[in-house]
């Protein structure tokens, strides 16, 4: 049984800088690598291996020392969480965060985002927060952090555990469930329309055994989220193991069954307690267990020593306190070097328009200026979420305006990919810097946020 959370990734090109005895680093050919650091070895069949960093060990010349050579994905342990990101609302805090994701792009490393939605760890102010108001500072909270990291973050974890422990496969009951049960849903959506280049991960623990009502809940909804179009790209299962909780003899069953919905599968927040050769074994057998799985794309251990641990009396990590590999670190580096399918470069990510209970209004009316635009919506009570296509005519445009009309009593709260003359009424949406020029029919999108409803809106394009 697990307590709490962590994040979600996948695969990555391995890092040619390791770090020599003296401390130094050393710009080494990558093929020197393969097959001796975690890292360099998951690489070779395209996967990564990362761990979970805490930006105020960065300082532990030993615990750096580690982090370099040995891991390619990172992802900070608590510092891009929603009580660090935002801990008054609307004051958005990122320098530890930013220790972190600015030291692993120095090395040549993935970062995973960890996390955008969470019933846990929220400062104070969400917490006292309900309906429509929380909805709303929910989705503000995903649109800002991950505009804020957009191109940087390889994986978010977007939503995390939003389903409850026992038998029933019920979702947790949370505040942020009790504004609807489409909140999930709609976090992904912000999170996509915020930085379309990051994956999107749903995380939880406890949904290892394939037998599980929990597990079989979280298929559930990956399979309703890839039938309708909700974008979301990838399932974290954290696999937090202990003599109560064990690796399930369907560990890979697990994987595979979920690769087979069309994501890509991966271990978030590994850590297994014991020693010596039973804790060795275990580890092979994860590993070997994602190995096994062509969409399985990497693996994360929730710390680098076992004294980093958030359960450091369990000694569960690859690592001693000293730094010293263990029995764990050989047979996971084994595991990892004995070879698997090759995971594929490229997955495709669905965007299509949702049905069923979100209602999506698309509209599209030329414009007199070559380019037309749709919008697509997302909605739910007191709130929505709407994305605009801007598509070019039959020439190549420079720029454009689109303009529409929100219905009365509604307001924008948040914007992205475009500038506005307003927050209400008759609003000019104009193209920022990095998206004006469009090839003749080829589009580009802007998205908002708002208070109230959204149905109705008609937008007209014109370009220069």
């Amino acid at each position: 049984m697990k307590l709490t959370s962590r994040s979600v990734l996948r695969a990555v090109l391995v890092s040619t800088l390791v770090t020599a005895t003296t401390g130094a680093a050393v710009l080494l050919a990558t093929s020197a690598n393969a097959g001796t650091t975690l890292g360099a070895s998951a690489a070779e069949s395209g996967r990564y291996f990362g761990t979970a960093v805490a930006a105020g060990r960065l300082g532990d010349s030993t615990y750096a020392g580690l982090l370099q050579r040995e891991f390619d994905m990172v992802t900070a342990e608590n510092e891009m969480k929603i009580d660090a990101t935002e801990p008054n609302q609307n004051q958005f805090t990122y320098g530890n965060a930013d220790r972190i994701v600015n030291l692993a792009r120095s090395q040549g490393k993935r970062v995973r985002g960890h996390t955008l939605a969470w019933h846990s760890q929220q400062p104070g102010w969400m917490q006292n927060m309900s309906g429509s108001a929380l909805r709303s500072a929910m989705l503000n909270h995903v649109t800002q952090v991950a505009t804020y990291y957009r191109g940087k973050i390889y994986a978010w974890d977007v939503v995390n555990e939003a389903f409850q422990d026992g038998s029933s496969g019920a979702r947790r009951d949370s505040n942020l469930q009790r504004t609807g049960n489409d909140w999930i849903e709609a976090a992904f959506r912000a999170a996509r329309a915020a930085d379309p280049g990051a994956k999107l991960c749903y995380n939880d623990y406890n949904t290892d055994d394939w037998t599980h009502a929990k597990t079989q809940a979280v298929y559930r909804l990956v399979q309703d989220f890839k039938q309708r179009g909700v974008p979301i790209d990838c399932v974290g299962l954290q696999s937090h193991f202990n003599s109560q909780s064990p690796v399930p003899g369907n560990y890979q069953t697990t994987l595979q069954n979920f690769a087979n919905l069309g994501v890509d599968v991966q271990i978030t927040e590994l850590d297994i307690e014991g020693s010596g050769t039973a804790q060795a074994q275990n580890y092979e057998r994860v590993v070997k267990a994602c190995m096994a799985v062509t969409r399985c794309t990497g693996i994360t251990v929730w710390g680098i020593r076992d004294t980093d641990s958030w359960r450091a009396s369990g000694t569960p990590l690859l690592f001693d306190g000293s730094g010293n590999k263990k029995a764990a670190y050989t047979s996971t580096l084994n595991a990892l070097n004995s070879g698997g399918p090759t995971v594929p470069t490229s997955t495709t990510t669905t965007t299509t328009p949702p049905t069923g209970p979100t209602t999506t209004t698309t509209t599209s009316v030329p414009g007199p200026g070559g380019c037309t635009a749709s919008v697509s919506l997302n909605s739910w009570t007191g709130g929505f979420t709407a994305t605009v296509k801007v598509t070019a005519g039959s020439s190549a445009i420079n720029g454009w305006t689109v303009t529409l009309t929100l219905p009365s009593g509604s307001t924008v709260t948040n914007a992205w990919n475009a500038d506005r003359s307003g927050n209400s009424g008759t609003i000019q949406w104009r193209n920022v810097s990095y998206n004006g020029r469009v090839a003749a029919g080829q589009s580009t999108e802007f998205g908002f946020q708002g208070n109230g409803v959204g149905t109705g809106m008609t937008p007209t394009c014109s370009a220069s």
